[in-house]
């Protein structure tokens, strides 16, 4: 990005964007002066390699709340850990709760487990913004119910979930969390909320590569590995090995990935905008004629991203229109996520979709809002 230039890239919900430039030093210091394996060689570049994912590793679980970081399984993205998961339990004959928010990263493979495991999916009850209705949620049958799934923050209209209040109505039963628009920027306190399985990625708020992510895996003895292959360990054995985190991360690891992931977790900037700049941004927007608005009714439950659409604009045009004249950069459409722009009415055409990162200024917000004025 420029001096002095407008930021105008606003799709960080689809992958972050700028990263901190110790990101491309770390990949490129692995890749042309390291090298070397992870896990399966003694010697000193083998072993420096090691410590730098399982220091990557360390920062992870502490980012969200976990005291043992073995149980952190690196994938290669949230999608793939959240089908270590559904893949893996024991769901046959059950019923799987999903909040109304969800992305196809969870609703496909949960509606693969319909005809496979004979799977019932229902949904929790929704406010208007697509909140869980915690009220009504009280009053749910649980008794048949195998596993709740909950998008701790849409990538649709950014509202962030009471994952805490959802843990203590359903008490014991396994809820898994994807995590992927939120971690980063939104608090996971995955032991506190006695949290069974966070999925997470790495390049989006985490300010990391493509390629990288994982899935926190509380209680991981009941679960199979969803492949099997090398690991460097226990190689005298047909068998994967039983223990962390081996059971689980079959083959050579994104290595190069995740020295960039490290160096995004130690490098993370300070924010170029405050809490109230962003809130700020939302009630200019919204208070320009002309167009709608969707996010959280409560702006405690309102995380950094947001849609719109146009009252006489098409979403495609829109868009084409913030890219071709004014070089803003957003996602149009349905976002992966059908089942979310179901829940808050905006199906099927979607939407325009606003996803600032923590770059941006609050400079770079008034730009935008005149732009969107200018479009009126």
């Amino acid at each position: 990005m420029k001096i002095n230039q407008m930021n105008t890239y606003y799709d960080n919900g689809a992958t972050s964007f700028p990263k901190p430039h110790e990101v491309s030093q770390a990949i490129s210091r692995y890749l042309t002066d390291l090298g070397g394996p992870y896990g399966r060689s003694y010697y000193q570049r083998a072993i420096k390699v090691s410590e730098t994912v399982e220091s990557c590793r360390d920062l992870i679980a502490e980012k969200i709340g976990v005291s043992e970081s073995e149980k952190v399984i690196f994938t290669s993205n949230a999608t793939q850990g959240i089908n270590i998961v559904l893949k893996g339990m024991n769901l046959n004959g059950k019923k799987i709760y999903l909040s109304p928010l969800e992305h196809n990263a969870v609703t496909r493979p949960v509606h693969r487990l319909i005809d496979e495991k004979e799977v019932e999916i229902d949904y929790l009850p929704g406010l208007k913004d697509g909140r869980i209705d915690i009220d009504k949620m009280k009053n749910l049958d649980y008794s048949q119910t195998g596993l709740i799934i909950i998008n701790h923050q849409s990538n649709v209209n950014g509202v962030i979930q009471p994952i805490d209040r959802v843990k203590e109505i359903v008490k014991d039963l396994p809820v898994l969390i994807d995590a992927a628009q939120s971690c980063g920027h939104t608090g996971i306190d995955a032991e506190k909320n006695q949290l069974d399985f966070v999925a997470f990625t790495g390049h989006k708020s985490l300010l990391g590569p493509t390629g990288t992510g994982g899935i926190y895996i509380k209680n991981p003895d009941p679960l199979p590995p969803l492949m099997e292959g090398g690991t460097g360990s226990r190689s005298e054995n047909c068998e994967m090995p039983d223990f962390l985190p081996d059971k689980f991360e079959a083959g050579t690891p994104n290595i190069a990935g995740i020295f960039g992931l490290q160096a995004a977790l130690i490098h993370a900037p300070q924010p170029a905008h405050t809490r109230q700049d962003f809130l700020n941004f939302l009630q200019e927007i919204e208070n320009i004629p002309g167009y709608l608005m969707y996010k959280s009714l409560n702006p405690d439950q309102q995380g950094e991203l947001f849609s719109i659409s146009h009252e006489k604009l098409t979403i495609d045009q829109l868009g084409q229109q913030l890219y071709e004249e004014y070089q803003v950069e957003t996602r149009l459409g349905l976002h992966c996520s059908p089942l979310a722009h179901k829940s808050i009415g905006t199906f099927p055409e979607g939407t325009v979709r606003i996803a600032p990162s923590i770059y941006h200024t609050a400079k770079d917000f008034d730009y935008l809002i005149e732009i969107l004025k200018k479009i009126r």
